[in-house]
């Protein structure tokens, strides 16, 4: 056979066996691959059927905190309001419904009773009297919620609740210490008092005439008079005591609405200056007052604190988690005095 026609023989019979190789192994694979699928396919398919049929995990139920406010219409009242909305942008997990109680009783008493009714979590309470919490404290007991008192402490507090605030009867010896010093330590005091239903009123009036005693013989409390929280009953009570002549040489405030209502009276009869006045929260108004060489000098009641603390509180307690701050029921924030020497320090 010639050597051309062998070699191409041998060539096409290897090159036959190569393609019938490769068809071989592609069937093989081809065999393979159906037979796998069969086997993992469905096994897929029953995987994805148990995976849809798993549930989401849920979401976290938010805690529901009910809150009853005295009034808004209180520059203190509405920064502890303003705290506990910020506070609850900083938790996704809670919900607040805040109300006015419009300074009225039986409406803060209906309030709570809505509160329970809707099935909220927890309850906080700024109450517009404290003499005349006992109904609400019975009815948020009795439903075995939460309860926090902030601000105005009512007396005999069930064990369980918690109330956030600061020691009432602190501010008045702090307020009074500054005025003594700026009359001189001599003359006549007139006070002015907050509403006798609230704790705050009797409190911080006790811490004034605890400093008179015992620090100022030589001063005279000769005018006491009660009225709302509010400016102009300051102004109308001093405008009356400068009517009636009787000397006043100071003039302390169980708050500084009053004092400055105080203030517009003194300054409308030509005695600023002439006559100091103390108050009590620190409020933006106060400090200007102050910045302007009008009110002598105040005490810093923490609204963010106890606005933050209280709601805080609600929450934790609402949760099982627990709080450290509570002592003995109570998260007190503490008063700082504002004088003239540092009261720029206290300005935002």
């Amino acid at each position: 056979m010639p050597v051309q026609n062998t070699i191409q023989k041998q060539f096409h019979t290897h090159r036959d066996r190569a393609k019938s190789s490769r068809l071989g192994r592609a069937v093989i694979t081809m065999a393979l691959g159906r037979k796998l699928a069969r086997v993992f396919l469905p096994a897929i398919a029953v995987t994805a059927i148990v995976l849809s049929a798993i549930p989401a995990p849920a979401a976290e139920p938010k805690v529901k905190i009910g809150i009853a406010l005295a009034m808004f219409d209180d520059v203190f009242i509405t920064n502890v309001r303003d705290a506990m909305t910020k506070w609850a942008q900083a938790h996704s997990d809670a919900d607040l419904a805040i109300v006015d109680a419009n300074n009225d009783t039986a409406k803060q008493m209906g309030q709570v009773e809505n509160f329970l009714a809707q099935g909220k979590d927890a309850i906080v309470i700024l109450p517009v009297d404290t003499t005349a919490t006992g109904p609400m404290t019975k009815a948020v007991v009795k439903a075995g919620k939460p309860l926090v008192y902030v601000n105005r402490k009512p007396s005999n507090l069930p064990k369980g609740a918690v109330y956030v605030g600061s020691k009432s009867i602190d501010a008045g010896v702090m307020n009074m210490e500054e005025l003594g010093k700026a009359m001189g330590g001599k003359g006549n005091l007139a006070i002015l008092i907050g509403e006798l239903s609230d704790e705050p009123a009797h409190g911080r009036t006790d811490g004034i005439k605890q400093v008179v005693k015992e620090q100022f013989p030589n001063i005279k409390v000769t005018r006491e008079q009660t009225g709302h929280w509010k400016r102009e009953q300051g102004k109308t009570i001093m405008e009356d005591w400068l009517a009636s002549g009787q000397e006043i040489d100071g003039v302390a405030a169980n708050n500084d609405e009053m004092a400055l209502g105080a203030l517009q009276a003194i300054k409308a009869a030509g005695k600023i200056g002439k006559i100091p006045v103390g108050g009590t929260d620190g409020t933006h108004d106060a400090l200007v007052s102050m910045d302007k060489g009008e009110l002598n000098n105040t005490v810093y009641q923490d609204p963010v604190a106890q606005g933050e603390e209280a709601v805080n509180a609600a929450y934790l307690i609402a949760k099982h988690e627990p709080n450290p701050k509570v002592v003995d029921g109570n998260i007190w924030i503490p008063y700082q005095k504002i004088t003239k020497e540092n009261y720029k320090s206290f300005m935002k």
